[in-house]
């Protein structure tokens, strides 16, 4: 968990986005995140398979995108896609 919790307390943007290159739901996550002007970083899990290893262990989460609000002091999960969509809603 020591590149994820790097990766979490280095991120300097409202929320990172853990994504693979063809996938649809990443692309509709950072378009929805785009649209309402909220910055974001975004990890591209390709060729990271010990650092989605760690993805899973720590949030159970098992497909992309995985989302973290990074707005707190402290990181939120969020979830995938219907997650985000559904957080943004409420928030």
């Amino acid at each position: 968990m020591e590149r994820l919790q790097q990766l979490l307390k280095e991120c300097d943007t409202d929320f990172l986005v853990f994504t693979q290159t063809i996938c649809a739901y990443c692309n509709r996550a950072k378009n929805v995140l785009k649209s309402k002007d909220f910055t974001f970083s975004e990890i591209n899990l390709d060729q990271e398979g010990d650092l989605r290893f760690e993805l899973v262990r720590s949030t159970g989460h098992r497909t992309v995108p995985i989302c973290f609000d990074m707005r707190d002091e402290k990181p939120v999960f969020i979830g995938g896609s219907d997650h985000l969509m559904d957080y943004l809603r409420s928030n």
